[in-house]
């Protein structure tokens, strides 16, 4: 059997197609756009890259043409999306498939590593399991080991499907997504409150019929709301445009916020929907039944550190009903962003853009089944320019 020689570009997009089919399987096949951003992420991959999407589609079509990719087209959709096809034209078993895969996304590294980075994809009963693993891998030459360099006390293992990606990394700096608790979560809790406080009104002038130029997230709120079965919570709530447009679907749904400025205008704003001031992180239960059908957290997620997103997530998720929804949306992101101006007032207050692999990994370890996630681009002349997580998992 001959096997592929892959360039760099080929490798980091194979590698990531391989990855999401199996992590991610409700949002595969991918776009050019979903393909970019997974191969643009700053985490999981060395080196760090910067593809434009014009480079991600040449790259997806000269697979094609070597019968590595294959196009997919969505029922009803012109829209093309994109398979790998390199497990066909190479024979690999589960174990096989994710030691190449962490191996083209990563570069050289050792079994422990390995073993540790392939958990979403296959897990190893021990090192020696992986260890075995790579010796058949390397039989057929799809892999080999280093010898050890200096200071260094275990081999890493590269493979060999083509040269390792040198030079492309791009210098980024160090990501502190705890800056906001700097002063405490007290601090920060307090910083919030008063933020939306203060532009509860102009917020809600600015954002209350934000949904009219956001086709996708009407898509998806329609979805929950057909779907939902009993009460819907839909936390960090603003001045209630998201709630709103639920029950104007026929669910039955609580606007809840930790801003009483903001409950203040919703109420005002929407008088037949129920709001309450609340801590999403501390939910309750609904009063009329044993949990939430459904859960929304339209970027609820974005003060919050990386750290705090685990607890966060797992308390929502804490109640639900068994088959319930939490939906989620999030920016995208490298950084904290500190505002001091919103809408004219004078604010104090920090926005986590956030990793999607961590967000993703946050909803597992919840507990909750991701069934779909999507990745979109900011609405032109509407947005802030970030890319937007979206996240549905339901309760097993």
């Amino acid at each position: 059997m001959e096997l592929p020689v892959l360039d760099a570009h080929e490798q980091r997009v194979l590698g990531s197609l391989l990855e999401k089919q199996t992590t991610v399987p409700g949002s595969y096949p991918m776009t050019v756009n979903g393909v970019r951003t997974a191969c643009n992420q700053t985490s999981s991959r060395d080196p760090i890259v910067d593809y434009s999407e014009q480079e991600v589609d040449e790259t997806l079509r000269g697979l094609k043409k070597r019968e590595l990719v294959r196009f997919v087209w969505a029922s009803g959709s012109r829209t093309v999306k994109y398979a790998q096809a390199l497990d066909q034209a190479i024979d690999l078993d589960e174990a096989e498939r994710a030691l190449l895969t962490v191996l083209m996304l990563r570069g050289a590294q050792t079994p422990g590593e390995l073993r540790t980075r392939t958990e979403r994809m296959y897990v190893f009963a021990d090192r020696s399991a992986v260890e075995s693993a790579l010796r058949a891998m390397a039989e057929r030459q799809l892999v080999r080991e280093l010898e050890l360099r200096p200071r260094e006390q275990d081999r890493r293992w590269v493979h060999l499907l083509g040269p390792l990606p040198t030079g492309e990394a791009i210098p980024i700096p160090a990501v502190d997504r705890e800056a906001a608790l700097a002063h405490g979560t007290q601090a920060r809790d307090e910083s919030v409150r008063r933020t939306y406080d203060v532009v509860a009104d102009a917020y809600a002038d600015h954002y209350g019929d934000e949904l009219s130029h956001k086709p996708f997230d009407t898509w998806l709120l329609d979805r929950i709301a057909a779907e939902a079965t009993g009460p819907v919570a839909d936390v960090g709530t603003g001045p209630g445009q998201i709630a709103a447009h639920l029950a104007a679907r026929g669910a039955d749904v609580t606007g809840i916020d930790s801003s009483p400025g903001m409950i203040a205008e919703a109420t005002v704003r929407y008088p037949d929907v129920a709001f309450e001031v609340g801590d999403f992180r501390r939910l309750l239960r609904p009063r009329t039944a044993a949990g939430w059908s459904a859960i929304t957290a339209w970027y609820s997620l974005v003060h919050l550190t990386e750290s705090e997103l685990p607890a966060a997530i797992t308390a929502l998720g804490a109640t639900l009903v068994r088959g319930g929804v939490l939906a989620l949306s999030t920016h995208m992101g490298p950084e904290t962003r500190h505002v001091t101006d919103m809408l004219g007032h004078i604010v104090d207050v920090d926005f986590v853009l956030h990793d999607p692999d961590v967000v993703l990994a946050a909803v597992t370890a919840a507990g909750l089944e991701v069934s779909e996630w999507y990745v979109r681009s900011p609405v032109p002349d509407v947005e802030s320019e970030t890319s937007r997580l979206y996240v549905l998992a339901r309760k097993p």
